[in-house]
């Protein structure tokens, strides 16, 4: 209970943290070479780790990106989803995704695409509906990504991740200015996206099945 306590902290633990733009255009510009590997992004994101991380995953699956960043986005999410439902106080990943890398080009253009909104969302949000200040209610948010990252790894190219990837981004932006309707925003419009890509598939498998 109090490692739980304590990732709500993470957002409070410096008087002036740096705002979620800074660190998303640091870590574009920070280190040499064309990829970024997974551990320099996780670095980057200090204390603030888990709500980043979230934001970090769902920005490249906000735009039409090719396979497999979906797939490898929703594998990741269901790591953090399920340390967050068992209570891990800062993220952990094994270190072959660690060693994982995104090319640099890929991460500045996903950054620089969402940067406007980032930062038109940065001026609304403000702490309210106060949702994760108990250890259970992280929990929850934890089975909720869970859900949102199923979905991500079996959404459609482009158009199904699409709509999860705007709801990461959303829920995470809304942990870090602890604004709880920005995060059940970004949840519910994750359950379109999910309810989306599992009805088109369902849809196909029984006009399959007709056919057959």
């Amino acid at each position: 209970m109090l490692r739980l306590a304590a990732m709500g902290m993470e957002l409070v633990m410096s008087a002036h943290p740096p705002r979620i733009s800074t660190l998303l255009a640091k870590i574009t510009k920070d280190g040499e070479g064309d990829r970024i590997t997974v551990r320099q992004i996780v670095d980057a994101l200090g204390a603030r780790g888990f709500s980043l991380l979230i934001v970090i995953l769902g920005l490249p699956n906000s735009l039409p990106m090719p396979p497999p960043i979906a797939l490898v986005s929703g594998f990741m999410m269901i790591a953090i989803s399920l340390q967050l439902i068992f209570g891990r106080a800062a993220p952990w990943l094994p270190s072959a995704v660690l060693k994982n890398s995104i090319a640099r080009h890929d991460v500045a253009k996903a950054v620089d695409t969402a940067m406007p909104w980032v930062r038109w969302i940065e001026k609304l949000a403000r702490p309210r509906l106060s949702l994760f200040d108990h250890a259970a209610s992280w929990r929850v948010l934890g089975l909720g990504l869970l859900i949102l990252s199923l979905g991500l790894v079996f959404a459609l190219p482009v158009i199904g991740q699409i709509p999860i990837g705007i709801a990461l981004c959303l829920m995470g932006l809304g942990l870090v200015e602890r604004d709880g309707y920005l995060t059940l925003i970004g949840f519910a419009i994750g359950l379109m996206g999910v309810a989306f890509s599992y009805g088109f598939i369902v849809a196909v498998l029984t006009g399959a099945s007709h056919i057959f």
